[in-house]
């Protein structure tokens, strides 16, 4: 059995588990750094003996030295050598992964890329980031930095993400999508139009990707250019990705899980016009598989990668 702590922003949960899944779960609220800790520390005793335990937690860090630094979601958490402490106090080996890593750990193990050698993950929620397996191992480059594919500039102009307009991440996220919204939507309201879900500018701030997905299935224009250029841009991301690693799988989560409809069949045409024929042909781009359950199942693959 091992142990897995999710770390989030908002909320942290500790599970036990095997290959046959989640055991046992405990959740609490982030809060400060020392009563988070402190909360971590009791429901690992909780859940009594392992063999190991991962952790799963947003960048940066430092996954090699097992220390989480100044992630910008957790204030207060600067420079903290969490495996050190945690494998002092408990007697096992903990490990440490960024959260996009130990998602495709999680799929690759429990989900849709299981019996793959060559696979990559996509979060593709309120970032764009991917984990990397290659030749049947997490690939994290050098200094735990590789998959950062949210910072690609895909063009000279459009929305930010990732610190960069044009990124992928700024097509491709939940902002992103909603900045390309708010693109188009102004442009109409400029020109005197109103949508049902936007009247005027002062409601601008309330485009959210999810009121986009909802009004594209009901056939709304905008929405559905939104959408539009978000697949097409994907499948040019994509087709970096199919040329440059030959994977056999990509798994992409979140959104992409959500709106897979109104995403494929752009990200499909674009992707087979940019990508080679033949490792296009030798991959399958599928939805992620555990939904909500990747956080804790994320964790736990940490602890069974050692």
């Amino acid at each position: 059995m091992n142990i897995g702590i999710d770390i989030g922003g908002t909320k942290c949960a500790v599970v036990l588990g095997d290959e046959g899944g989640i055991r046992k779960k405990i959740r609490f609220a982030t809060t400060d750094y020392a009563e988070t800790m402190e909360n971590i520390r009791k429901a690992v005793r909780e859940m009594g003996k392992c063999d190991a335990i991962g952790i799963s937690c947003g960048g940066p860090l430092d996954s090699k030295k097992g220390i989480i630094m100044s992630p910008p979601n957790l204030p207060g958490w600067d420079h903290i050598p969490i495996t050190d402490m945690l494998s002092e106090e408990f007697g096992v080996p903990v490990y440490l992964c960024n959260d996009a890593d130990a998602s495709a750990l999680a799929e690759w193990k429990f989900g849709a890329g299981k019996g793959t050698e060559n696979m990559i993950f996509l979060t593709f929620g309120t970032g764009m980031g991917a984990g990397l397996i290659l030749n049947g191992k997490l690939y994290s480059g050098t200094n735990g930095m590789a998959g950062e594919v949210g910072h690609m500039r895909m063009t000279n102009f459009g929305p930010v993400g990732y610190g960069k307009a044009g990124s992928f991440e700024g097509f491709c996220s939940g902002g992103g999508i909603a900045q390309l919204g708010k693109m188009l939507i102004r442009e109409k309201l400029q020109m005197g139009e109103s949508l049902p879900y936007c009247k005027n500018i002062n409601e601008l701030d309330g485009i959210t990707a999810k009121i986009l997905a909802e009004y594209a299935y009901q056939g709304d224009e905008i929405a559905l250019e939104t959408y539009r250029i978000c697949g097409e841009t994907l499948g040019r991301g994509l087709a970096v990705l199919v040329d440059i690693l030959n994977p056999e799988r990509i798994v992409i989560g979140s959104i992409f899980a959500r709106a897979e409809t109104l995403l494929r069949p752009h990200m499909e045409k674009t992707l087979k016009r940019e990508a080679l024929a033949f490792s296009y042909e030798t991959c399958r781009i599928v939805p992620a598989a555990l939904g909500d359950s990747i956080g804790d199942y994320a964790a736990l693959a940490v602890a069974d990668n050692s």
